[in-house]
């Protein structure tokens, strides 16, 4: 699975290779295989965003009248 932003491209370099150095909210990216986070850090980043906006939620999920 490519990564999807260069932020999460260049996190999981970071996992990869220096672990010790992962900020703590990057944390859950240790606990990734090696595979895994080579397959992300080996992404092009070539059009990737440099971070991936959140998409907007238009609703909720509507109570059904009972």
């Amino acid at each position: 699975m490519p990564a999807v932003s260069r932020n999460q491209r260049v996190a999981a370099a970071i996992a990869e290779h220096h672990p010790k150095k992962l900020y703590a909210r990057n944390r859950g990216m240790a606990s990734m295989s090696r595979g895994e986070l080579h397959k992300f850090a080996s992404t092009k980043e070539a059009g990737l965003p440099r971070r991936k906006r959140k998409t907007q939620r238009t609703g909720y999920a509507k109570l059904r009248p009972e």
